[in-house]
């Protein structure tokens, strides 16, 4: 017989009761059974506060540190990424910022991915190097062979985002730990298009993962926020330094939302996995599409290897071209109807982005994410599939082809 599950201890329970329980408790002094908004600065202090640590983050004391909202938001990230503690501060970048905040010093060098998120991309080339002297060699992440050599004496620190923001490239995680910890470095991966239901990043041995909670993890597309997630030890780090004396801790309303959102991400990852594999497999049969990169198709360079760390579903996000110039990817995006033209991901609703592959960092993209060799630089569509029906999202698609003159 299983032990008995119980809603105080979440390592008793199953994911799906897991996103309902952790971290929620019956409020005490209204009795209501969701932990309610509480929206205040400071609270009260013990007749004796002088064993009181002021930075102290374990207890309410000063939002600045913790508050109770944030608190339990925390109790349920680390539950559903399977780590020992979780930091939830105010956006996707704060989260990445106060890990490289934390753990870089002058003089360190980073392996970093070189397909990242925009900030992180000029943190690393331009911020970093400039201020303080962190120097960082960008690699494909996705060939373990390229980060081994890439690695150096004063290397400190592995940063890779599987599945990577734009072209969905899948990173080994388990290789990159293998290879970081033996040159004495931590290894962090952003898991935001991913969200702990569909990969677990600690469990192949990395030491930190990262999410923008503003994605998936809210999933509403009200709210901002980021967490990291890892060992007691190492977070702990992270809240003294890159929150409590930094300040980038999340509000109390917004880690509220994100807490209600995050109780039905099981069930939105698993239909935006569901609708995503049908989208793509509709685009990439049709002849006006140039490519489609999702780590659900055999045709995805590393579809095997997303299999093998992403069992449950690739999620709902996807790359596509058209076989057209860069102005009938505006006219396809101006003639939808259900998916909205926005930028974010993860939402309820599906968002798609034209990507003229003007940003600095899009040198690094592969070739096709960057220009189509009949119709010049034409960028590419970043499409987050949301939660409306895939037939209709299938049928918005197939009329916005068929009313774009020049496909």
């Amino acid at each position: 017989m299983p032990s008995r599950p119980d809603a105080h201890d979440p390592s008793t329970l199953r994911v799906l009761t897991q996103a309902v329980h952790a971290g929620n408790s019956v409020d005490e002094g209204s009795g209501a059974i969701r932990t309610p908004i509480v929206m205040a600065n400071s609270y009260a202090l013990p007749d004796d506060p002088s064993g009181i640590s002021w930075s102290g983050t374990d207890i309410p004391l000063y939002t600045r540190n913790s508050g109770v909202n944030q608190l339990a938001l925390q109790q349920k990230l680390a539950a559903l990424d399977h780590g020992e503690d979780a930091v939830a501060l105010a956006s996707g970048v704060a989260a990445l910022h106060s890990v490289f905040f934390t753990f870089l010093s002058s003089g360190d060098h980073v392996v970093v991915s070189d397909v990242v998120y925009e900030a992180t991309h000029r943190l690393f080339t331009e911020l970093f190097p400039q201020k303080y002297g962190i120097h960082a060699t960008l690699v494909d992440t996705g060939d373990p062979e390229a980060v081994r050599t890439a690695m150096r004496e004063n290397t400190v620190l592995v940063h890779a985002e599987s599945p990577a923001n734009p072209t969905t490239r899948i990173a080994d995680i388990e290789a990159l730990a293998k290879i970081a910890h033996a040159g004495g470095a931590l290894l962090s991966v952003d898991a935001t298009f991913a969200s702990p239901m569909l990969m677990r990043p600690l469990d192949l041995g990395a030491d930190l993962v990262v999410h923008s909670l503003t994605k998936y993890i809210n999933g509403h597309g009200d709210a901002m926020g980021g967490a990291v997630i890892g060992s007691r030890e190492l977070i702990q780090r992270i809240k003294s330094d890159a929150m409590v004396d930094v300040g980038g801790v999340i509000s109390p309303f917004n880690a509220w939302l994100i807490m209600r959102g995050s109780v039905t991400l099981p069930l939105r990852m698993r239909q935006h996995s569901t609708s995503a594999q049908a989208v793509a497999e509709y685009l990439e049969a049709d002849r006006r599409v140039d490519f489609v990169a999702y780590p659900g198709l055999p045709s995805h360079p590393q579809f095997d290897l997303a299999r093998r760390t992403m069992p449950d579903g690739c999620g709902g996000m996807m790359v596509f071209a058209l076989n057209g110039d860069h102005d009938a990817h505006n006219r396809f995006v101006a003639n939808l109807r259900v998916v909205t033209s926005a930028v974010s991901l993860g939402h309820d609703e599906s968002l798609i982005v034209h990507s003229d592959a003007s940003s600095p960092r899009a040198e690094h993209w592969p070739v096709r994410f960057r220009r189509n060799d009949r119709y010049g630089r034409t960028g590419h569509l970043r499409f987050s599939v949301g939660l409306e029906d895939a037939a209709d999202i299938i049928a918005d698609l197939a009329a916005a082809l068929d009313a774009t003159d020049g496909l």
